[in-house]
């Protein structure tokens, strides 16, 4: 089973990339199943119907999120009745939407896909390692799914990393968002789940992490905000991962994907 991962989409000129990009990539790369990131695709905090159709009519067929998810606030219906898309798992029990679910692939593979957020530096919400937890022993790798994805949004590498961990053996791929930028660590880790402890972002890379550049700076260097984060609307690089499963749900190879824009390309030969 192939399966490619696209890191935060962000704004406008992630959606094109994504639109312009995908369909050549899913051909490719020969993909049973295309999960994005989607809390910054609708101007760059939240998602909207609109948006979410957008990104499926691309060929996207899970939306995960992270700690922008509700910042738009008709998601909060919708959510409910669209369950492709996925919010933090450890939000309170009651909050609207699910963070996991059984997804099958045309060939009829079942793929549980996990959203959680991690709390160093973020949000204060229910442990992420226990809800995950809770997840694998609900629905386990090679019984109840045939693979296992878990989106770990998080700010801290350390957190994502030992996610990877606790994960190892019993998920098909841990990936880390939020923070915008590819880590170069995709590897296999001891037990076969695949790991990178940052997909990137879908966005414009001359930017800071996707927004224009001049409000961050004022910021930064002057501790007064003056407007908005808007996204950074020059060419848009598609970041990724793509990771092939083998038989028992585990990670046999794992890839960064980078197309267009300014980062050096990587594209996996199939």
């Amino acid at each position: 089973m192939n399966i490619l991962f696209l890191g935060d989409i962000v704004g406008k000129p992630g959606r094109d990339v994504v639109g312009a990009e995908l369909g050549r990539l899913r051909d490719r790369l020969k993909t049973d199943l295309v999960i994005a990131n989607g809390e910054n695709a609708a101007g760059g905090f939240g998602l909207t119907r609109a948006v979410a159709e957008e990104l499926f009519a691309a060929g996207v067929d899970v939306i995960s999120t992270g700690n922008h998810w509700a910042d738009q606030k008709e998601i909060l219906t919708y959510i409910e009745a669209e369950d492709r898309i996925l919010r933090p798992q450890n939000y309170p029990l009651h909050t609207p939407g699910r963070g996991a679910n059984l997804y099958a692939t045309p060939s009829g593979a079942r793929v549980l896909v996990i959203n959680v957020m991690g709390r160093v530096f973020m949000d204060a919400l229910d442990d992420p390692f226990a809800a995950v937890g809770a997840q694998l022993e609900a629905c386990p790798l090679g019984e109840g799914a045939d693979a296992v994805v878990v989106d770990m949004h998080a700010e801290t590498t350390s957190e994502k990393m030992a996610m990877g961990h606790f994960c190892d053996g019993r998920a098909s791929l841990v990936v880390g968002t939020h923070t915008h930028v590819p880590t170069a660590d995709a590897q296999l880790l001891p037990g076969g789940t695949a790991y990178q402890s940052d997909a990137g972002a879908c966005a414009d890379y001359d930017s800071v992490i996707g927004m224009e550049k001049s409000e961050p700076l004022q910021r930064f260097t002057r501790k007064l905000p003056s407007q908005r984060f808007t996204p950074a609307t020059g060419p848009a690089t598609l970041c990724g991962v793509f990771v092939v499963v083998g038989a028992k749900g585990l990670a046999t190879r794992i890839e960064p994907v980078r197309v267009g824009g300014r980062l050096a390309p990587a594209l996996p030969l199939i």
